[in-house]
């Protein structure tokens, strides 16, 4: 045991926070107070960078496609990564109309309320595909995968989502991100 602990204690002694001699009653070592300690980084509104993601959603599979563009928003991608500011890309989605599901996903309802009594209304993912907004679907998908709080309200207005091939923010010059080939998984034909 004895022998043991003098392994230790030599295998300690080449680190200069460590200090060893008369020590309180029953410590073996000591970390020094006055040696600096590693600081957590915490990013302030001026660290932030942003950047635009461009994202062909064209074959890819919506759930796989909204936990992407979630993870963007939010910034959770970056080393800096603070859980209390709004760290994450502009995220551009193109071709949400084409999007795929997989089983029988596209026959689930999204329901709503509409804040009357009886007012709960739903439709299938199917019919708001098909419909004049089918972006919805996948904005939807993206909002339900970030926490039900003001940031995430705050981070969704980082979204831009667009039915067809087309959008107006090319003066951004967007990084394209290739979601279809991060992994087979990905896309459905």
């Amino acid at each position: 045991m004895r022998k043991a602990l003098l392994t230790c204690i030599a295998s300690l002694s080449k680190y200069p926070f460590i200090e060893f001699g008369p020590l309180r009653k029953g410590a073996v070592f000591h970390i020094k107070q006055d040696y600096p300690a590693m600081k957590t980084f915490s990013a302030t509104p001026a660290d932030i960078e942003k950047k635009w993601i461009l994202i062909d959603a064209e074959g890819v599979v919506l759930g796989r496609l909204a936990s992407i563009v979630a993870m963007r928003l939010r910034g959770k991608h970056k080393a800096s990564f603070t859980p209390n500011m709004d760290m994450g890309d502009n995220v551009i989605v193109i071709n949400a109309d084409k999007i795929q599901m997989t089983g029988k996903k596209r026959e689930e309802n999204f329901y709503w309320h509409t804040g009357h009594p009886g007012g709960i209304k739903s439709r299938t993912k199917q019919q708001i595909l098909e419909g004049k907004y089918p972006e919805r679907v996948v904005t939807q998908a993206v909002k339900r995968m970030l926490p039900g709080n003001r940031l995430s309200r705050q981070v969704m207005t980082n979204l831009r989502v667009y039915a067809g091939a087309e959008h107006p923010h090319e003066a951004q010059a967007p990084e394209v991100l290739d979601v279809a080939s991060m992994n087979k998984k990905n896309t459905r034909s």
